[in-house]
């Protein structure tokens, strides 16, 4: 049996200095994986901020609601009520920001009502041709399409090409050629004859041929969009139009331009613009928010009114953008006559606001 030895003071250093290193490789590990998780709002981690559990914010477009008819004011204000209402309905069952931000924006394509989908306006040469795009604020994934003439949801064209192609816009041809590979039937021109956008129209051709005005400054900038907060804390924002009355065949405005009238980056907001897009973008106004608030650290509307009600307001730049963090805080900022928006939050009450700079806003239950 082997002598038992005396423990010396020697020893003693030695064990504790062992435990000492033991202590701090598990202190440096702790630390390192503290510093390697994802920041507050950084792409796809990090716990969901503090606030609501989930946002929806709808636009209508910014401009001229003085030129709207009562009637046509209502029909459209209880259009996208309905059209909150389904994307209320996707973000309280748990569902994706995406895919409420894309069904909000159908029913407005669909309705014939706004700038977009079967309301779209009429080009110079009497055709509709629209454009969308969305983006995923978690993944920076984004898809759009410019320039189709017969897609009844171009946002939902647009979320196919972000997710079934690796690019990020198609256009005219080659879009509905993508279309019918997934299945989309292709819309007779029929499907999108809108008798008020006609009229206007008519109204546009017959100005110019008398050379009293290109393109008459009446537009109400109806483009439609969405930007949403789910309960997973990923934001997403999709924009959709027909553009501007008597376009050039081929203009592409600024809603399929990722940066310009569509953004969402969980790191910062989400945003969709309407106005004139050419403002949008040569100034890459949804992306310029965003990143205000991401480096400058201001708060969300501050960056708004600074771009929107400075900057564009400077360049005479008809604008309105609808903006949201994950925080759940909500930007609607437009230097035009109005701008018709819907906020829906998890308490179920949309409210329903801007379609004149003094209209009180109206509550509306999101459960129908």
């Amino acid at each position: 049996m082997p002598a038992i030895r005396e423990i010396t003071l020697e020893d003693n250093v030695k064990i504790t200095r062992h435990f000492l290193a033991v202590v701090l490789v598990i202190a440096a590990v702790l630390v390192v994986a503290n510093y390697e998780r994802p920041p507050l709002g950084a792409l796809g981690g990090g716990a969901t901020p503090a606030g609501p559990e989930f946002v929806l914010v709808a636009h209508g477009g910014a401009g001229a609601y003085k030129n709207l008819t009562p009637e046509l004011l209502e029909a459209r204000r209880a259009t996208m009520v309905r059209a909150i209402q389904k994307g209320y309905e996707i973000l309280s069952g748990g569902g994706p920001s995406l895919d409420a931000v894309e069904a909000t924006i159908c029913v407005m394509e669909d309705s014939a009502l706004f700038d977009s989908g079967r309301g779209s306006y009429y080009t110079r040469e009497g055709v509709p041709e629209m454009d969308a795009g969305i983006m995923d604020g978690r993944t920076l994934a984004a898809g759009s399409v410019a320039s189709v003439q017969h897609i009844a949801n171009p946002i939902s064209l647009a979320r196919l090409v972000m997710e079934k192609t690796p690019h990020v816009m198609l256009v005219s041809g080659g879009a509905e050629e993508f279309a019918k590979s997934q299945g989309i039937e292709l819309m007779s021109p029929y499907y999108f004859y809108n008798e008020r956008e006609w009229q206007r129209y008519e109204k546009a051709r017959a100005a110019a041929q008398k050379k009293t005005s290109a393109v008459p400054h009446e537009d109400e900038h109806g483009t439609v969009g969405v930007v949403a907060l789910d309960r997973g804390g990923n934001l997403a924002a999709g924009t959709s139009t027909g553009g501007t009355t008597m376009k050039m065949p081929g203009r592409v405005g600024d809603s399929p331009i990722i940066g310009a009238g569509t953004y969402a980056n969980n790191a910062s907001c989400a945003v969709s613009g309407t106005g004139v897009g050419e403002y949008f973008m040569r100034n890459i106004v949804a992306a310029d928010i965003c990143e205000r608030v991401r480096y400058l650290h201001v708060t969300l509307e501050q960056s708004a009114n600074d771009v929107v009600m400075k900057e564009l307001a400077e360049q005479h730049g008809e604008a309105g953008v609808i903006a949201l963090t994950r925080a759940g805080d909500v930007a609607t900022t437009f230097n035009t006559d109005g701008m018709m928006t819907g906020t829906v939050r998890a308490d179920g009450k949309i409210v329903m606001k801007g379609w004149s700079k003094t209209a009180e806003p109206m509550i509306v239950p999101a459960v129908k």
